[in-house]
């Protein structure tokens, strides 16, 4: 899927574990600052320059958790390409991983409070619309590629597209 010209690259971060007892879980975290504050969201951020989408989603993940996954351990899982049509500006080329594999306790930091969900419970109404819509893929296992045009309010969903990655 083509980046649109001035979206930001952005990497996603989903760290699992399996419980033993009810299933596996997602590390998500409630967002205490920047974009997004309020919400349940995933771990990551902006790929800083000169820096792979790989080494951005282990600098995320332990900026926000004090948790460090090693970039060999980052499984692809897919790419979004977030469209902001009132706020063109916020365009977001997305670069989704997912880790079974990291080491450390989540701990809260300045900008996310992490927890723990089972799978089969992710809290959606508590995070962006959109997330209902790719996260599923992610929790399965599924590689995706999907593009995301947000409302004119920039919070709702105006269409989800998903394409062959």
């Amino acid at each position: 899927m083509p980046r649109p010209p001035r979206a930001s690259p952005v990497v996603l971060c989903f760290l699992f574990r399996e419980t033993g007892q009810g299933g596996p879980e997602v590390l998500l975290g409630l967002k205490k600052t920047g974009f997004g504050i309020g919400r349940i969201v995933t771990l990551g951020g902006h790929v800083e320059p000169g820096e792979s989408p790989e080494q951005a989603a282990v600098r995320e993940v332990f900026e926000e958790s004090g948790v460090s996954v090693a970039e060999g351990d980052l499984e692809p899982a897919g790419s979004i390409e977030f469209m902001f049509p009132s706020r063109p500006e916020w365009d977001m080329s997305t670069v989704v991983y997912r880790s079974w594999t990291w080491s450390g306790a989540p701990a809260p930091s300045a900008e996310i409070e992490p927890a723990w969900y089972p799978v089969d419970a992710v809290p959606y109404a508590a995070m962006w619309e959109d997330s209902a819509y790719w996260m599923p893929k992610v929790l399965s296992g599924e590689y995706f590629a999907a593009a995301v045009t947000l409302a004119e309010d920039n919070e709702c969903v105006g269409s989800v597209v998903f394409s062959s990655p």
